[in-house]
C-alpha cells in the first residue's frame, strides 16, 4: 500500500518538483497540494494522509501552527517539516507543535524518501544538520532547569523513557517490562509532567540529550 502524501509549500515550482520525484516512487502517492497552512489543515482533515511534507514559513498560516491544529484535528497524520530554515526557533517550535520530523531543502531526495521512511515507523527524524541544534537546545533547557534524567525521573521511567523514544508502542513495552499497558500509560503521564513536556517528539528529544536514546539520521 502506497504512502499518502500531501505537499504544502508556498512555492509551486517547489510542489511541482517534489510531486515529480515522489511520483516516480511506487511507494508514494501524492494526494494533494496546499500553498498555505490553512489549507495544509483542511486537507489534512479532508484527505485523510498518511503523511503532510510541510512547509514552515509560509503566509496567512505559517507551519508551526498549522502542525499545531493539526496535531488536534487530525491526529493520525504525521508532519514532516522541510525547511531552508535551520534556527533553533524554528526547530524547536515546529516539534514541539507535533511534527515528527525535520529536514533542510538542501537535502538529497533520497534523504527525503528515509525520512518519509522513518517517520512512518513511528519515530522521528532529524537532518543531520538539525541534530546539534536540538541537542544544544535541551541542554540549555536543562542547565536552567537544573535538572538531569537520573535526578528527576525512576529508573523504571527512564526504561520506559527510552523505549518511547525509540519508538516503541505502549503494548511492545507493556509486554517486554511484563507489566500492563495501563501503568505504561500511567509512567508517559508521570515522565511527560515531571519533565514538563506534552508530546512524544519532546520526550525523544529529552532522551537524545541524556544519552537514553540515539538519532537515526
Amino acid at each position: 500500500m502506497s504512502v499518502k502524501v500531501v505537499l504544502v509549500d508556498d512555492h509551486t515550482i517547489v510542489r511541482d518538483g517534489l510531486r515529480a520525484l515522489l511520483d516516480k516512487d511506487a511507494g508514494m502517492e501524492v494526494v494533494g497540494e496546499a500553498a498555505d497552512g490553512r489549507s495544509a489543515v483542511r486537507l489534512a482533515s479532508d484527505l485523510s494522509p498518511d503523511i503532510v511534507i510541510m512547509d514552515v514559513a509560509m503566509s496567512d498560516l505559517n507551519g508551526i501552527e498549522a502542525t499545531r491544529q493539526m496535531a488536534t484535528e487530525a491526529p493520525h497524520v504525521k508532519v514532516l517539516a522541510l525547511s531552508m530554515y535551520s534556527d533553533r526557533v524554528f526547530v524547536s517550535e515546529m516539534l514541539k507543535a507535533g511534527a515528527s520530523g525535520y529536514l533542510l531543502k538542501d537535502c538529497a531526495f533520497d534523504e527525503l524518501t528515509r525520512a518519509i521512511s522513518t517517520v512512518m515507523e513511528h519515530r522521528i527524524y532529524l537532518s543531520p544538520g538539525i541534530s546539534d541544534v536540538v541537542v544544544a537546545d535541551y541542554l540549555e533547557r536543562l542547565a536552567k532547569d537544573g535538572g538531569s534524567a537520573a535526578a528527576v525521573l525512576t529508573p523504571r521511567e527512564r526504561e520506559v523513557l527510552q523505549l518511547l523514544a525509540e519508538g516503541k508502542s505502549t503494548k511492545d513495552i507493556a509486554g517486554k517490562l511484563q507489566v500492563s499497558s495501563k501503568t505504561i500509560d500511567t509512567h508517559r503521564q508521570q515522565i511527560m509532567a515531571k519533565l514538563g513536556v506534552h508530546s512524544i517528539a519532546e520526550l525523544t528529544k529529552y532522551a537524545i540529550s541524556q544519552g537514553l536514546s540515539a538519532l537515526d539520521t
